[in-house]
């Protein structure tokens, strides 16, 4: 298995093969990608897509070359800022709306700007976020403005009951909204299996047969700035209804989840983290349980994998990262690509 840092020292010309053996392998004859980079005049990574008034709205992380150096809680990824980008059509021009939130304007903010979110309710826009609070400990924060591209004022306190990293938040046909977060490892999330924050445990991968650890899903209330319950486990299972476990490093849940509704199906996706798959489950309902079904993308060239999917005049997209401007995990770029269905609205896999 793969460290994080494990994958940085393999330079820009070498890429991850799932060998198991830890090594770095040479690619077969040079690199080519399936999507190019949407900008290029800064770093961007870990893309929420959502479209506003018939247009397309980018919520990505802000990738900066801080100086601070690696460790393996990602100490490095410094993001200090929000960028918000904006597309009128897939392929076309993209527009830089500059900064709509910095970390200077959260009074309870420590450090570490990560992947953020956005919703639209009752005439306004909310923007989601984690960051470390003055202690180090990761937590919600949520953000307003009358428009999609900001600026942005955040509330004074993270939101009560939060924790980890990578908000996802979800409005579902009947108006509810929910919101699914979670990471481990970086993202902090194990630091919370018992209940209360824990704050020298390092992963849940020392339990490979146990259930792994879950990303967490909490319906929020209808001004869209609280929980309006404790959040709970989303369970992913196999096809024979049992929970993933720990050890299942291919399909277990690491970080960055999203939700999205298809056909009245609701489709859970998430990434793998360590072995750098994005997957999917579906379920019947907002809660879950969901059945893992397979693998909507393989790895790209990077180490993080964060995603998301959203329906544009007709057709599906998602959006990711990966490295290819900068070679450099930490130096992230966003990029687009359609996302096709088989007839029973199982994902066709998309090589990056």
């Amino acid at each position: 298995m793969f460290t994080p840092y494990q994958f940085i020292s393999c330079a820009v010309t070498l890429v991850l093969l799932n060998t198991g053996t830890g090594t770095c392998q040479k690619a077969a004859g040079s690199q080519s990608y399936a999507a190019k980079p949407l900008v290029s005049h800064i770093y961007t990574a870990d893309p929420s897509a959502h479209v506003f008034n018939g247009k397309i709205y980018i919520y990505p992380s802000h990738d900066i070359d801080a100086g601070v150096p690696e460790d393996d809680q990602g100490a490095h990824f410094a993001m200090r800022d929000y960028h918000i980008l904006s597309m009128d059509k897939i392929n076309g021009k993209v527009t830089d709306h500059g900064v709509a939130l910095d970390i200077k304007n959260i009074p309870w903010a420590g450090r570490q700007l990560w992947a953020p979110d956005a919703a639209y309710k009752n005439g306004t826009y909310y923007l989601y976020f984690p960051v470390k609070d003055k202690q180090d400990v990761f937590r919600m924060g949520v953000a307003t403005s009358k428009s999609p591209t900001g600026p942005f004022k955040a509330e004074p306190k993270p939101i009560e009951g939060s924790y980890s990293i990578d908000p996802a938040v979800f409005t579902d046909t009947d108006g509810k909204s929910y919101m699914y977060f979670g990471g481990i490892w970086g993202g902090q999330l194990q630091r919370w299996s018992a209940g209360t924050y824990k704050p020298n445990l390092k992963t849940d991968l020392e339990k490979p047969n146990e259930p792994a650890l879950s990303a967490k899903v909490a319906r929020l209330s209808n001004n869209m700035l609280h929980f309006d319950e404790p959040p709970k486990d989303v369970k992913i299972l196999d096809k024979n209804g049992k929970p993933l476990l720990g050890k299942d490093n291919d399909r277990r849940f690491f970080e960055g989840a999203w939700m999205h509704k298809y056909n009245g199906k609701y489709y859970f996706s998430y990434s793998t983290g360590d072995t750098h798959y994005l997957a999917y489950a579906t379920g019947n309902s907002p809660y879950g349980p969901f059945t893992y079904q397979g693998v909507i993308m393989n790895p790209v060239k990077g180490w993080t994998t964060h995603h998301s999917i959203v329906e544009f005049n007709g057709k599906w997209y998602i959006f990711y990262h990966d490295v290819e401007l900068s070679g450099k995990t930490h130096l992230r770029n966003v990029k687009v690509l359609e996302l096709k269905r088989k007839p029973d609205g199982s994902i066709e896999t998309i090589n990056p």
